[in-house]
Protein backbone atom coordinates (compact mmCIF):
# COMPACT_ATOMS: atom_id res chain seq x y z
CA UNK A 1 0.00 0.00 0.00
CA UNK A 2 1.15 3.56 -0.72
CA UNK A 3 0.25 6.84 0.91
CA UNK A 4 -0.24 9.62 -1.65
CA UNK A 5 0.41 13.22 -0.68
CA UNK A 6 -0.57 15.98 -3.13
CA UNK A 7 1.76 18.99 -3.10
CA UNK A 8 1.33 22.10 -5.19
CA UNK A 9 4.63 23.87 -5.81
CA UNK A 10 4.25 27.29 -4.24
CA UNK A 11 6.20 30.50 -4.75
CA UNK A 12 7.94 29.92 -1.39
CA UNK A 13 9.42 26.66 -2.71
CA UNK A 14 11.16 28.31 -5.68
CA UNK A 15 14.48 30.02 -6.21
CA UNK A 16 14.96 33.12 -8.42
CA UNK A 17 15.19 30.85 -11.50
CA UNK A 18 11.60 29.72 -10.80
CA UNK A 19 12.42 26.10 -9.94
CA UNK A 20 12.14 24.31 -6.62
CA UNK A 21 15.16 25.02 -4.43
CA UNK A 22 16.28 21.51 -3.46
CA UNK A 23 16.06 21.90 0.37
CA UNK A 24 12.35 22.62 -0.09
CA UNK A 25 11.90 19.03 -1.30
CA UNK A 26 13.05 17.87 2.14
CA UNK A 27 10.38 20.09 3.71
CA UNK A 28 7.82 18.52 1.35
CA UNK A 29 9.01 15.04 2.38
CA UNK A 30 8.59 15.98 6.04
CA UNK A 31 5.09 17.35 5.33
CA UNK A 32 4.29 14.04 3.62
CA UNK A 33 5.56 12.05 6.63
CA UNK A 34 3.52 14.18 9.03
CA UNK A 35 0.37 13.72 6.90
CA UNK A 36 1.08 9.96 6.71
CA UNK A 37 1.27 9.61 10.50
CA UNK A 38 -1.96 11.59 10.74
CA UNK A 39 -3.59 9.21 8.23
CA UNK A 40 -2.60 6.10 10.19
CA UNK A 41 -3.99 7.54 13.42
CA UNK A 42 -0.87 8.91 15.11
CA UNK A 43 -0.87 12.68 14.52
CA UNK A 44 2.39 14.42 15.35
CA UNK A 45 0.58 16.84 17.67
CA UNK A 46 -0.24 13.88 19.92
CA UNK A 47 2.74 11.61 19.16
CA UNK A 48 5.34 14.25 19.99
CA UNK A 49 4.00 14.81 23.49
CA UNK A 50 5.66 11.59 24.72
CA UNK A 51 7.82 10.39 21.85
CA UNK A 52 9.40 11.44 18.58
CA UNK A 53 10.18 10.15 15.10
CA UNK A 54 13.25 12.09 13.97
CA UNK A 55 14.85 11.45 10.60
CA UNK A 56 18.17 9.66 11.09
CA UNK A 57 19.08 9.34 7.40
CA UNK A 58 17.78 10.80 4.14
CA UNK A 59 18.95 10.55 0.55
CA UNK A 60 17.43 12.00 -2.60
CA UNK A 61 17.91 11.84 -6.36
CA UNK A 62 16.54 14.75 -8.35
CA UNK A 63 15.23 13.61 -11.72
CA UNK A 64 13.78 16.80 -13.25
CA UNK A 65 13.06 20.34 -12.07
CA UNK A 66 9.70 21.35 -10.67
CA UNK A 67 8.29 24.83 -11.25
CA UNK A 68 5.93 27.18 -9.51
CA UNK A 69 2.37 25.88 -9.94
CA UNK A 70 3.29 22.27 -10.67
CA UNK A 71 1.03 19.72 -8.99
CA UNK A 72 3.26 17.06 -7.45
CA UNK A 73 2.10 13.72 -6.15
CA UNK A 74 4.42 12.29 -3.51
CA UNK A 75 3.99 8.56 -2.93
CA UNK A 76 5.28 7.19 0.39
CA UNK A 77 5.76 3.50 1.14
CA UNK A 78 7.52 1.71 3.97
CA UNK A 79 10.49 -0.44 3.05
CA UNK A 80 10.97 -1.96 6.50
CA UNK A 81 9.77 -1.66 10.07
CA UNK A 82 12.60 -2.47 12.47
CA UNK A 83 12.72 -2.55 16.25
CA UNK A 84 12.76 1.26 16.55
CA UNK A 85 13.49 2.26 12.94
CA UNK A 86 11.34 2.78 9.88
CA UNK A 87 12.59 2.75 6.30
CA UNK A 88 10.62 4.90 3.88
CA UNK A 89 10.73 5.35 0.11
CA UNK A 90 9.33 8.35 -1.76
CA UNK A 91 8.55 8.95 -5.41
CA UNK A 92 7.41 12.41 -6.49
CA UNK A 93 5.81 12.86 -9.89
CA UNK A 94 4.17 15.66 -11.82
CA UNK A 95 1.66 13.99 -14.12
CA UNK A 96 3.69 10.92 -15.07
CA UNK A 97 7.14 12.58 -14.99
CA UNK A 98 9.33 11.61 -12.03
CA UNK A 99 10.73 14.66 -10.25
CA UNK A 100 12.61 13.05 -7.35
CA UNK A 101 13.04 9.83 -5.44
CA UNK A 102 14.16 9.63 -1.84
CA UNK A 103 14.75 7.18 0.95
CA UNK A 104 14.75 7.95 4.65
CA UNK A 105 15.14 6.23 7.98
CA UNK A 106 13.07 7.45 10.92
CA UNK A 107 13.65 6.32 14.50
CA UNK A 108 10.97 6.09 17.17
CA UNK A 109 12.35 7.73 20.31
CA UNK A 110 11.24 8.29 23.87
CA UNK A 111 10.78 11.77 25.30
CA UNK A 112 14.53 11.97 26.07
CA UNK A 113 15.38 11.21 22.43
CA UNK A 114 16.59 7.63 22.97
CA UNK A 115 15.49 4.91 20.52
CA UNK A 116 12.41 3.06 21.73
CA UNK A 117 10.57 0.18 20.04
CA UNK A 118 7.44 0.91 18.06
CA UNK A 119 4.26 0.44 20.09
CA UNK A 120 2.34 -2.59 18.79
CA UNK A 121 -0.58 -0.59 17.39
CA UNK A 122 1.75 1.77 15.54
CA UNK A 123 3.85 -1.14 14.22
CA UNK A 124 0.68 -2.77 12.81
CA UNK A 125 -0.35 0.48 11.11
CA UNK A 126 3.13 1.00 9.62
CA UNK A 127 3.38 -2.60 8.40
CA UNK A 128 0.29 -2.04 6.22
CA UNK A 129 2.37 0.33 4.09
CA UNK A 130 5.31 -1.98 3.39
CA UNK A 131 5.72 -1.97 -0.36
CA UNK A 132 5.40 -5.29 -2.09
CA UNK A 133 7.67 -4.49 -5.04
CA UNK A 134 11.16 -4.76 -3.55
Amino acid sequence: MKFIFPQKVLFKHCDPAGIVFYPRYFEMINDCVEAFFDEIGFPFAVLHRNAGVPTAQIEAVFKAPSRHGDQLEIALSATRVGGASLGLAFLAKCSSEPRFTATATLVHTDVQGRPEGWPDDMRRALTNYIRSEQ
